[in-house]
């Protein structure tokens, strides 16, 4: 594909973690980075849970978190693991017990919190709990909900708070034998979690999960956690991420790919290449890319595309990508096929035709691909 050479300067040196697994997903080591998100249903509404998880899936999460605040939560998750095609992360907070539920209940992953999750033995017993029934654990430490004697110690929440508060439940989990886990150091300021991630990434090899917590809404959510994890990201901090929105979950996994394909770090489906629009379009660009996101959503193959207005910039734009489209005069543009011109077509027929021209170059690359694995395997 003409999508992304390689380039020196666009490459990411990925820092060396160890690699564990949430179910049948690696975390770590070179594993690619995985995409997670957060269900916001009632998790003893099952089905409703159940949908939401199919649907977030579908969307491309490779792991599920779900939240198991009490006993009923904890019986519903049985049933939520049986139907999910993706690994459950079981969120658990103050109630330790639930951890063990969660674990004997098919979690893939139980996530606790150092700040309210009780004292040693307490955890003691929902890592032999893990260990009993094949599940990792994050180490999930928030600004906001410190231990009583970290904040009495630093005065306020600070990244060498949470680092320490990390590196005490890490030295529990590790003297008990336990090391599948991954470790959080999450701030809904984005200055504070980037240095705790900074500093936690130096003391530790375990493999990090990013997040801003409490982003807030779609857009400001997004542009928070675009500059918080893809600043990290760039310095080749993380192995999975979760954009953390007051939002559909789907939305999150969106965010989260847009970020690793703005990197170069993963890519999946359609990454469209589009212009503002100006006085100069040929044609409704921002209709054309809205009415475009919609059609090939279904697409996973991971692919480019360029919708440009004008000819300022569309032909140098099309030369890099799989297909593209220039506005021209008398209603009509031109459709670039890898890079080249290829043929004109009508701005009344363009939505269409594009989207076909997308999924024939689609099926030529699964083949492809499909057709080297094939070699790869004689």
């Amino acid at each position: 594909m003409s999508l992304h050479a390689a380039r020196p300067w666009r490459q990411i040196d990925r820092r060396k973690s160890r690699q564990i697994h949430v179910g049948p997903v690696a975390v770590g080591g070179d594993a690619p980075i995985s995409v997670q998100t957060m269900t916001n249903t009632v998790t003893t509404d099952v089905k409703g849970t159940i949908a939401q998880v199919l649907r977030a899936a579908e969307a491309g999460a490779d792991i599920v978190r779900i939240s198991v605040p009490d006993e009923a939560s904890a019986r519903a998750l049985k049933e939520i693991v049986a139907e999910s095609p993706v690994p459950i992360v079981a969120d658990i907070h103050f109630h330790y017990k639930r951890g063990i539920e969660a674990a004997e209940a098919g979690a893939a992953c139980l996530r606790i919190n150092p700040g309210n999750i009780g004292d040693e033995t307490r955890v003691r017993e929902v890592i032999k709990a893990a260990r009993d029934h094949g599940c990792s654990m994050r180490i999930g430490v928030n600004a906001g909900s410190l231990e009583k004697h970290l904040l009495d110690k630093y005065g306020e929440p600070c990244p060498e708070a949470m680092v320490e508060s990390a590196l005490e439940h890490i030295r529990i989990l590790e003297d008990n034998d336990f090391f599948e886990f991954k470790i959080s150091v999450k701030a809904s300021d984005v200055f504070l979690a980037a240095a705790a991630y900074q500093g936690i990434a130096e003391v530790t090899d375990a493999p990090i999960h990013l997040g801003i917590t409490e982003a807030g809404g779609f857009v400001s959510g997004t542009i928070k956690s675009a500059i918080g994890l893809g600043n990290l990201l760039w310095m080749g901090i993380g192995d999975t991420i979760r954009v953390s929105l007051s939002a559909d979950p789907v939305e999150e996994v969106k965010v989260g790919y847009e970020i690793l394909k703005a990197l170069g770090l993963r890519h999946r489906g359609v990454n469209i290449i589009s212009c503002p629009s100006c006085a100069r379009q040929g044609f409704d660009v921002i209709k054309t890319v809205e009415a475009l996101e919609k059609r090939l959503e279904h697409i996973k193959t991971p692919m480019s595309l360029s919708i440009i207005g004008c000819v300022v910039n569309g032909p140098g734009e099309a030369l890099m990508t799989d297909v593209g489209f220039t506005g021209g005069g008398a209603g009509n543009g031109m459709v670039y096929l890898a890079g080249k011109q290829d043929h004109r077509i009508s701005n009344e027929e363009m939505v269409d035709h594009i989207v076909a021209q997308v999924e024939k170059k689609a099926a030529e690359i699964e083949a492809a691909l499909a057709a080297s694995g094939a070699e790869a395997a004689e």
